[in-house]
């Protein structure tokens, strides 16, 4: 499959339990529910723990509150990861991983009956969060990180976020206040190389069972790009949305936006709002924010604009 043989395609409507996605009528908003302790942000539900703390049960309220909070501001999904992605992070094991989510995807399933997404690359915790009711997967390396993973999404019939991803240690570089970034990936032609990979994920999923209209792209703003590749990128996402695909970005307090206005993760609303405004204009169908209340309505008014003719 090549980006001229799929542009003719439109999104089909995705049905979830609880939520149908009529793709080009509005713009979702996916909350994030970072269940780590290192999460890039600043916003992981286990900061200040090492993730073995006998107070479970406080953990559990406060994400519960959080979803509900989320909830109440307008979110569509609740995106639930046990691992941090940023650069750096520290790997988790399976194990270690279900141990984080299980709890808190059976508690909002049963509390909320909202669309439930898990984060996640590894067959064996998207396994078990799909049994304990997460309804989504979502997976930041696109299926190339796991060999198992797109047969247990195949088997389960759910939806899979596949994620453009070329994160590497060697062009990774930490500062203390900025966070980490991504400095010198190579890329012979940048919106074609992403178009061109995200298709080898396509075909992946496809080989494997899973549906055409269950597949959601994501560029991976953030991941394995430079601050001038992400915001070339964005500025060009109708480009990736020209596949036919439904387009997720996730520019939430992303290093691209600190290391343009010189801001650390607590105080990047603004140019997420900025990043989130013009991807909607530029084809995205889901945003994947932090601060969602501020985003929501960010959301509504740039639909308000950009989606008038929309049935």
């Amino acid at each position: 499959m090549t980006p001229e043989t799929t542009q003719k395609r439109s999104a089909a409507n995705l049905e979830l339990e609880s939520l149908n996605f009529a793709w080009g009528r509005r713009t979702y908003v996916m909350g994030i529910l970072n269940l780590t302790p290192d999460s890039f942000s600043g916003d992981g539900l286990l900061a200040g723990t090492d993730g073995d703390s006998d107070d479970e049960d406080a953990r559990l309220e406060a994400t519960l509150a959080q979803a509900r909070r989320f909830l109440e501001a307008g979110v569509d999904i609740l995106d639930v990861g046990g691992e941090s992605t940023r650069p750096g992070a520290e790997m988790v094991s399976a194990q270690e991983e279900i141990n984080r989510v299980i709890p808190v995807i059976r508690a909002l399933s049963e509390e909320t009956g909202a669309p439930i997404s898990i984060d996640t690359y590894k067959a064996q915790v998207a396994e078990a969060a799909l049994q304990a009711g997460a309804q989504l997967v979502n997976d930041v390396w696109g299926l190339n990180a796991d060999p198992d993973l797109a047969a247990v999404i195949a088997a389960h019939r759910v939806p899979v976020i596949l994620m453009h991803n070329r994160s590497s240690w060697a062009h990774a570089e930490i500062k203390s206040r900025l966070g980490g970034r991504y400095v010198g990936v190579p890329y012979e032609d940048l919106i074609g190389d992403i178009q061109r990979e995200l298709l080898e994920s396509v075909e992946a999923a496809r080989a494997a069972g899973i549906p055409e209209e269950h597949i959601i792209l994501d560029p991976g703003i953030g991941f394995g790009k430079t601050v001038e590749q992400n915001l070339e990128l964005l500025d060009r996402l109708g480009e990736i949305r020209e596949l036919g695909y439904p387009v997720l970005i996730g520019p939430s307090r992303k290093s691209f936006i600190g290391y343009t206005l010189d801001l650390p993760p607590e105080q990047r609303l603004a140019g997420t709002a900025a990043a989130v405004a013009l991807g909607i204009d530029r084809g995205a169908d889901l945003v994947r924010v932090h601060d969602v209340e501020f985003i929501v309505q960010v959301v509504k008014m740039t639909d308000a604009i950009v989606r008038r003719s929309a049935d």
